[in-house]
């Protein structure tokens, strides 16, 4: 427990450190902190916060700079937050109107980026296998044919079928026709089921045509990312990371590899509201080691009020907290209107 000298003083060495970047003295505080202390009080009060953990003396300065526990405390319980203005907020909104889910997922992402400046992620809901509404071939050369399938809720994948023999527009018009009556609204897994015998109807060349056609549509929807991120690029530019290369490397490994920072944003789903993982806290799943250093602020969102992703944002620890935050959490309700809007129960 903390007097409120000592809370102060702590929030001031925070503040000035996110504000600056460098270790922060008893010259400064005195200066900023708006309380009438000697020197030497000041000094006596940051070497018990040091000693609790809360601040540490690089080897290079007199300064101090805040720990893992000292960000901790001051997310917790002495942040002054600054919430989004009336624009911000009708920024956001415009940029999240209802559209597919992917493309708003993607749209929330880039935003989340652009925002805060840096890196934005969104998990995509796990859901239901797709079902097609349409399937069309379009003819590239003689043996390249673009397979394009849109499912029901309007998602659109290619993909580039490679034949071994030349298909005229008129047997590529005929198996889509095909599919289309007889297989529209059935998702590809039902549609694999029932072509093994249908298709004994048709002649062997569109049989070859149609199979390779639901191999490739299988691999497009199973290929849909568990979650998309915007603006890696983002943390070359944050001076606290920028300097230390092989860090910066681990990191762009991390969003490569996807399966540990995607166990982190699932953990950040089994609670409510904003969670914020500093530093060493995202060891809680295991080989996270290289978010050391970087804060991850996240919130979960919604459709008809059952939760079905997160999204969040990843920078150095020394971040606008106040700022950030709000943003994560507006982004994840008006991600939750969005989504719920074009979903009515």
């Amino acid at each position: 427990m903390l007097d409120d000298r000592s809370r102060a003083l702590l929030k001031t060495l925070i503040e000035h450190y996110i504000a600056e970047g460098a270790p922060v003295g008893s010259r400064a505080l005195s200066r900023f902190s708006g309380l009438e202390l000697s020197p030497a009080t000041i000094r006596n009060v940051m070497a018990d916060l040091e000693e609790a953990g809360f601040v540490a003396s690089p080897h290079t300065s007199a300064g101090r700079v805040p720990t893992t526990q000292g960000f901790r405390l001051f997310v917790d319980s002495l942040l002054t937050m600054r919430p989004l203005e009336d624009v911000e907020i009708a920024e956001i909104g415009d940029s999240l109107r209802p559209c597919p889910p992917q493309q708003l997922m993607s749209n929330a992402s880039r935003l989340l980026s652009q925002l805060t400046h840096f890196v934005g992620v969104v998990t995509t809901p796990k859901r239901a296998a797709p079902k097609i509404r349409q399937i069309e071939f379009l003819p590239l050369s003689s043996t390249r044919i673009l397979l394009i399938l849109i499912t029901e809720e309007g998602d659109v994948q290619n993909r580039v079928l490679f034949t071994g023999q030349p298909y005229a527009a008129a047997e590529l018009a005929e198996s889509a026709r095909y599919l289309n009556q007889h297989f529209s609204g059935l998702d590809l897994e039902q549609i694999r089921n029932r072509v093994r015998t249908e298709l004994r109807a048709l002649h062997n060349d569109l049989q070859t045509l149609m199979t390779a056609a639901l191999e490739a549509g299988s691999e497009a929807l199973a290929s849909e990312e568990a979650y998309v991120i915007s603006g890696e690029k983002n943390l070359l530019d944050a001076e606290d990371l920028a300097t230390d290369t092989q860090h910066l490397r681990e990191l762009f490994d991390l969003f490569e590899q996807r399966s540990g920072l995607m166990r982190l944003l699932e953990h950040s789903c089994r609670a409510e509201g904003v969670q914020i993982f500093i530093g060493s806290e995202s060891d809680i799943v295991p080989g996270l080691a290289s978010l050391d250093g970087c804060s991850v602020v996240t919130a979960p969102y919604e459709v008809d009020g059952r939760i079905v992703g997160s999204l969040g944002i990843i920078g150095p620890t020394r971040m606008a907290y106040e700022r950030v935050i709000p943003i994560v959490d507006i982004t994840a309700r008006l991600l939750s209107g969005a989504l719920s809007a074009q979903n009515p129960a």
